[in-house]
């Protein structure tokens, strides 16, 4: 249930996001939420999205991601899709085994609540852990 997209700065990831995002609120037979680490995508994505700041919510590491997605879920049982743009950004890491602990986290968060998410991530995509690699 967790679809990852990694490149390098520059690569296309926001604009490929924002082509899922768009495509969902179409789509989707529920409701679809972006979780962005700057409030950047505001005049291109579908105004039935819910847009979240994570800035606003001082998610600073992955303990407090989950609890945040955790609480999102129990406020509205109707989310099918979340996208998360910028996850190391967020969460002011870099990507390691931690990242790849939260995919798994967030893969078995997916399946238990048929929540589909796509995440982005902003670095160099051969670098990363054979963990996080599985995602892609």
């Amino acid at each position: 249930m967790v679809r990852l997209i990694m490149g390098v700065k520059g690569s296309g990831k926001t604009k490929k996001l924002i082509e899922m995002i768009n495509s969902a609120a179409k789509d989707e037979p529920g409701n679809v939420v972006c979780i962005e680490a700057n409030p950047t995508l505001t005049y291109d994505i579908h105004y039935h999205i819910r847009l979240i700041d994570a800035h606003e919510y001082k998610l600073t590491n992955f303990d407090l991601f989950r609890g945040f997605i955790s609480g999102l879920y129990a406020g509205n049982y109707d989310i099918t899709h979340i996208f998360i743009d910028s996850l190391t950004k967020i969460v002011g890491g870099e990507c390691d085994n931690q990242t790849e602990q939260f995919l798994d986290w967030l893969n078995k968060f997916g399946e238990q609540h048929n929540i589909k998410f796509t995440i982005t991530i902003s670095d160099d995509a051969s670098l990363a852990p054979d963990g996080v690699k599985k995602y892609f």
